[in-house]
């Protein structure tokens, strides 16, 4: 099943803020860049937070090692569509290794809403579900309900297993929520949440 214009969306914002809002503290979270950068800073900033400025189709794999690096801490990506697509190959590694600590989160409006709301893959038919499925990720779900916002929750404390999330969300635009753009500040904040030498 692929997502369609009857579908019901969700708004974004609120739903990053509800589920930032039910995980551990020491959940470590990698934003893609843009609106989930800014959603996720709108959430409250964490010292565990890594925001990712550029390096489109990175969210995947950098949690990925960090999930692999840090078994006994839940790691969360919350990224767009359309830089998840841009690093698609990724889920074939994490398909391959399936780190229970790792959950990925696809905010889909189905758009590149960086580079000017041109549809992405994901409104041409794409199934983002299927895909991860495909890749081996057994534990993936489309979310288009609030309600199920304590159920992705949940998972991400148990670590039971690697989940991807397909969220379906609208098009609005919030104000944005910018964090700091200095981004040896962000590494060394990073790393200093990981017990590591900044420098």
């Amino acid at each position: 099943m692929t997502a369609t214009d009857t579908t019901p969306r969700l708004e974004r914002r609120r739903f990053v803020a509800d589920l930032m809002a039910r995980i551990p503290e020491d959940t470590l979270v990698v934003t893609g860049l843009g609106s989930p950068g800014y959603d996720v800073f709108a959430a409250g900033d964490r010292p565990g937070t890594f925001y990712l400025w550029g390096a489109m189709g990175a969210a995947a794999p950098l949690a990925l090692g960090l999930a692999l690096a840090r078994p006994e801490r839940p790691v969360l990506a919350v990224t767009g569509d359309g830089e998840h697509l841009m690093g698609i190959g990724a889920l074939a590694t994490i398909g391959a290794e399936l780190p229970p600590n790792l959950t990925l989160v696809i905010l889909d409006n189905a758009h590149f809403g960086e580079t000017g709301m041109q549809p992405s893959h994901t409104g041409l038919g794409t199934d983002l579900v299927a895909v991860a499925q495909g890749f081996g990720i057994r534990d993936a779900v489309r979310i288009a309900d609030p309600a199920r916002t304590e159920d992705l929750a949940a998972r991400i404390r148990a670590r039971a297993a690697t989940t991807y999330a397909q969220v379906l969300i609208d098009t609005d635009e919030p104000p944005r929520a910018l964090p700091p753009r200095d981004a040896v500040a962000n590494k060394n904040s990073f790393r200093a949440t990981l017990g590591l030498t900044t420098f």
